[in-house]
């Protein structure tokens, strides 16, 4: 089985006097120089303050797309497409954010960071996600019977286990798991 890492999105909204200018920068989880991840201070579910342009409560999911200066994020149902994320947490800056989130939209104002949604993917059980293996595309729920792009995979989630990042928890048709370190949480998937 396959530890995958998941390269999350930054999205940033710039406010001005006069102009909403949107970016899409970084990568949301970075490999450190040690095996302990650091610890956010934001707890998933906590509503830390800050504000962003965008009215999202925690647990509501959203569609978060697109690259430099072309960032969207829009309200979308949980569970299917087009939603490819769910807000964990909001903070007062997106370095705030748990560490094992796996993207971040915040909201500047004059280089001050204003506020942040902390974001996971949507993970559904016995969903199929397609799934960037790199910081270049967007997460979505797709259909079990497409195959990804070569810069994607389509995975079929087959458990979500909170407590733990022990692998050898995953059912024995997983093929990769996705461990959120901080919260304590596997994402088991497998073939679609």
């Amino acid at each position: 089985m396959m530890r995958r890492r998941l390269w999350g999105k930054v999205g940033m909204a710039v406010l001005g006097a006069t102009a909403l200018a949107m970016t899409m920068t970084g990568c949301g989880q970075l490999p450190f120089g040690n095996d302990d991840p650091p610890v956010s201070s934001v707890a998933a579910g906590e509503d830390a303050g800050g504000d962003v342009d965008f009215d999202a409560a925690i647990g509501d999911c959203v569609k978060l797309t697109g690259y430099s200066f072309n960032a969207e994020i829009e309200h979308a149902t949980c569970g299917k497409a087009p939603a490819n994320y769910v807000v964990i947490a909001k903070s007062p800056t997106k370095e705030a954010c748990p560490s094992d989130a796996d993207s971040t939209y915040y909201v500047t104002k004059g280089g001050e960071q204003q506020g942040a949604l902390c974001l996971d993917l949507d993970w559904v059980e016995g969903e199929c996600m397609e799934v960037p293996t790199s910081n270049l595309g967007d997460a979505e729920h797709v259909e079990c019977t497409e195959t990804g792009s070569g810069l994607t995979t389509v995975s079929r989630v087959l458990a979500i286990i909170p407590g733990t990042i022990d692998e050898s928890r995953c059912p024995d048709d997983s093929t990769q798991y996705y461990t959120y370190d901080e919260r304590k949480k596997l994402v088991c998937v497998g073939e679609a």
